[in-house]
């Protein structure tokens, strides 16, 4: 009998994150999908990184991204809807940022512009992963992970986040199999844009994972396999 060709599945990141970040969702789905990870350190606009992106993408695939990830997904279906098959949108929001957390990141870009760029640090670690696993080994992962990304692509990747358009529009468009994820405590993108998503994308399924902060990904990987594995075998 004849084996299932596995999906292409394109991977894209969120800022200062790298292929690391999907690494065990990506192994244990390596059965089902043929994995593709996007390259969002190139480019100082989500037009431009979804660009990138489909340039060396298969001609269809589903489509996961999470944080910055998910603005560069909503751009990819801007620029080619035709080509996404499944949406798996993880702690991201479509909305443009409040003015205090524009103002912050503004500072923190004219910082790193100063030359003042320290990565993630420990000091920052509760912001994205579970308080259980700051002093865990995902925390010092997180913070290797920003240091292999550096400050040429987070001055780019920033400035790319500041700029994007608003992407509420684009969620009644959506016409594909969509999974809306978020961590229960993520402190960066709030749990209720993900409800907003969920609501206003038609027909999309929502997962709460618990004790979970911004990145699930690497937070729980198993369950996070385990609930795209659902998605993409979804008819």
């Amino acid at each position: 009998m004849a084996s299932t060709p596995r999906v292409p599945l394109l991977l894209l990141p969120g800022l200062l994150c790298d292929e690391r970040l999907w690494r065990d969702p990506a192994q244990a789905l390596a059965d089902i999908a043929d994995v593709h990870h996007g390259d969002l350190t190139q480019d100082d606009s989500v037009a431009g990184m979804a660009a990138r992106v489909l340039a060396a993408a298969p001609p269809t695939f589903a489509l996961a991204g999470l944080s910055m990830g998910g603005y560069v997904a909503f751009e990819i279906l801007r620029q080619a809807p035709q080509r996404v098959q499944r949406l798996a949108l993880l702690d991201t929001s479509a909305r443009l940022d409040p003015p205090k957390r524009l103002l912050v990141r503004q500072a923190g870009l004219a910082l790193a512009e100063a030359g003042r760029f320290a990565g993630v640090t420990r000091k920052l670690l509760p912001q994205l992963v579970h308080e259980s696993r700051v002093d865990a080994p995902v925390g010092e992962e997180v913070m290797a992970m920003a240091a292999r990304v550096g400050l040429p692509a987070f001055l780019r990747q920033q400035r790319a986040i500041i700029g994007r358009p608003d992407s509420l529009p684009v969620l009644p468009t959506v016409a594909v199999p969509t999974l809306v994820g978020v961590g229960e405590q993520d402190q960066m993108t709030l749990p209720e844009e993900s409800r907003l998503l969920h609501e206003r994308i038609p027909g999309a399924r929502l997962h709460v994972f618990a004790r979970c902060g911004h990145l699930p990904a690497m937070e729980v990987p198993q369950e996070t396999a385990a609930v795209m594995r659902a998605w993409l075998q979804d008819a």
